[in-house]
């Protein structure tokens, strides 16, 4: 993709100090309010339709490495117990919202972040799928995926996998470089990563998918394509390449990695497009500004059929109305609105032990942010805001939304948009900067002082 022709990249990634939000949500979590946890978390679950299924968000704030380059929730543990803890506090609080809630609602994804949902012990994995089956109903069109880190799989690990049912893994690579790795202080082997995928395929995990970053410290083009290529001989059915978010003024482990070793905005850039090349030339579809998948998997099938979503776990295929979130930090979502956990896991827990909410900051949406929230995710998954579907959704309020983005196409002297009869789009070759675009549209952006990552 050449896009010197038409763009000026240096002005472009200079916009907004090169920084946007990356728009998993809107408004974005900085805009959440301290205190309307409780009350929203009330909302959400006083607007649950028992017909309707939910997603789940499970979250596991514990690694046995501390990964300089990580911008989770997160802490490091070299114990066990710490974790066990945790996990009796997060039954306690799947336990309270099947009481809380009277029925069990579907469950039409459930998912495990972190940190390192793979440090669970097989035993705890048990433990978690016993409640969310006690609180949901969890059936075989429920998908169940996990991320993970390869060097926590032990052979119990892939029993606890396989009795909790999961159908899809997400396996952190970000570089198989070695001297990359030791920048961001993640040793992981190929061969490592490569046999315990294997082994995943081999216990029933169906579908694997492999995270990938650009921009790291020391990486350079050659550096990258050789993971690239690594990545590609494992066979993912998806693959996330992601760009690193290098922000140590909110995540200070990241003062470990060296500024002068990082890409410059260039070189940054450059890697993202080479990357994303090959990727496609290794016959995946592109997915929104950083995902690939076959042709045949959800995801692109999701693409192609103008069906594709985007919430806190980036791209995905989920349709549901509400996402219910546990444990420490996690973020739920529904038509209403937003909530937050509390963060601090020693606090999470001794709120959930004491039997008060755990939710600690939420979002009411307004009448703006909805119509703003579907344009910009529509941005993001299609590249274009259909005038016929905003004046389908919302009726008439959508004209002023519709006036607003030809203005906007109009005015655009960058080469990034355009307007014709049927709506607003990113143009092809413009694809990267999707997200500076996707912010022309943010009503809470503009004196906003949190700094979010670089927007390519």
């Amino acid at each position: 993709m050449n896009l010197a022709v038409k763009h000026d990249v240096t002005a472009l990634l200079s916009q907004r100090g090169g920084a946007v939000p990356r728009y998993t949500s809107y408004p974005t979590a900085p805009h959440f309010e301290a205190g309307l946890g409780p009350a929203m978390q009330a909302e959400l679950c006083a607007a649950l339709d028992e017909t309707d299924p939910v997603s789940v968000y499970l979250h596991v704030p514990f690694c046995d490495r501390l990964c300089w380059f990580c911008g989770c929730n997160t802490k490091h543990t070299l114990k066990y117990e710490p974790v066990r803890t945790y996990v009796d506090a997060l039954l306690d609080e799947i336990a309270g919202f099947g009481k809380s809630l009277g029925f069990r609602p579907r469950a039409g994804q459930v998912h495990f972040g972190g940190g390192s949902p793979s440090i669970l012990s097989a035993g705890d994995m048990g433990r978690i799928g016993a409640a969310l089956r006690e609180a949901f109903v969890v059936g075989p069109q429920t998908e169940i995926s996990v991320e993970i880190d390869p060097s926590d799989v032990t052979e119990e690990t892939l029993r606890g996998l396989g009795d909790l049912g999961v159908t899809r893994a997400s396996v952190g690579v970000q570089d198989f470089d070695p001297l990359v790795q030791r920048a961001i202080n993640r040793p992981q082997t190929f061969e490592q990563t490569r046999d315990v995928i294997a082994a995943m395929r081999a216990a029933g995990v169906g579908s694997v998918n492999i995270d990938a970053l650009y921009g790291l410290p020391l990486q350079t083009r050659p550096r990258l394509m050789r993971t690239i290529d690594q990545v590609v001989s494992l066979d993912p059915d998806r693959i996330a390449l992601f760009g690193y978010a290098h922000v140590p003024w909110v995540k200070k482990h990241q003062k470990m990695i060296k500024d002068e070793h990082l890409p410059d905005m260039h070189e940054r850039f450059q890697q993202a497009l080479a990357a994303g090349a090959a990727l496609a030339e290794a016959g995946y579809d592109t997915i929104g500004i950083d995902h690939f998948a076959k042709p045949g998997d959800g995801l692109a099938v999701a693409a192609r059929s103008g069906h594709l979503r985007r919430n806190f776990q980036g791209y995905t295929t989920d349709r549901c109305h509400a996402l219910i979130p546990f444990g420490a930090s996690s973020i739920g979502a529904f038509e209403g609105g937003y909530v937050q956990n509390i963060v601090a896991t020693g606090q999470y827990q001794e709120a959930v032990r004491s039997g008060r909410s755990a939710a600690a900051k939420g979002y009411r949406m307004t009448a703006d942010d909805r119509i703003r929230a579907h344009m910009i995710e529509r941005l993001m998954c299609d590249f274009r805001i259909s005038f016929d579907d905003l004046e389908a959704r919302f009726g008439d309020a959508a004209e002023p939304y519709v006036n607003e983005a030809v203005a906007l196409a109009e005015a655009d002297a960058d080469f990034v948009c355009g307007a014709d009869p049927d709506g607003f789009f990113v143009p092809d070759t413009a694809r990267p900067f999707t997200r500076l675009v996707a912010a022309r549209f943010d009503a809470h952006l503009k004196g906003s002082d949190f700094r979010y990552s670089k927007a390519v």
